[in-house]
């Protein structure tokens, strides 16, 4: 019920391919996978339940307005979590993640947004990017890693509680006049550790 949910978080996908960060929100709302998908999603809406605390995402794919860069700055406007895609398979889609980053800094509105940065298509065998480059990338600018494969399913779901539950635990981040009295659940974060322990992720 909606009276049960703690907070609801406005969450950005970007990145260089479009068709891969379509991909995973594709799979993490609807559990569906295109490889022919050529047009963005714009926007997707899922509860999930995180340490026994319920949140509503509002996932926006930013990827998808890139014919639309002046809206680029409402995007990013009030986001409380950002996951940043890179094509492991393709090594330029890793060295422009620079690009993406200094974005973010350009028109996020919250010093403390949450980053999660995501290798994906990790089920290819044609590897150009090494899973220590993105470990080194994501430890060096502050940022949660995983990879993971939206053709598979591995880590994607992974990657979206990863960065819910750090939200959830800086409270200055989600905090608003209507849900400041709620108590986060007693529960330690060992529910999704256990799941996501095969993907390295990191803080």
């Amino acid at each position: 019920m909606e009276k049960d949910i703690l907070t609801t978080l406005k969450i950005i996908i970007i990145g260089e391919e479009m068709a891969e960060a379509c991909a995973l929100l594709l799979r993490f709302t609807d559990d569906t996978f295109d490889p022919e998908l050529t047009i963005g999603v714009d926007f997707k809406v899922k509860t999930i339940s995180v340490d026994g605390n319920k949140a509503k995402l509002a996932i926006w794919d930013t990827v998808a307005q890139e014919r639309f860069r002046t809206l680029t700055p409402s995007y990013y406007r009030g986001a409380q979590g950002v996951i940043l895609v890179y094509d492991v398979t393709r090594r330029d889609t890793f060295t422009r993640l620079d690009n993406w980053l200094n974005e973010l800094e350009t028109y996020c509105t919250r010093n403390d947004i949450v980053k999660m940065l995501v290798g994906n298509k990790i089920d290819k065998e044609n590897r150009e990017v090494d899973r220590n480059e993105g470990l080194k990338f994501a430890t060096k600018h502050s940022m949660l890693y995983i990879e993971a494969s939206a053709k598979t399913r591995d880590g994607v779901q992974c990657a979206f509680e990863e960065l819910v539950e750090k939200i959830i635990q800086t409270p200055g981040l989600w905090e608003s006049e209507t849900n400041r009295g709620v108590r986060l659940s007693s529960e330690d974060g060992g529910g999704t550790r256990g799941l996501c322990a095969g993907y390295c992720s990191v803080q």
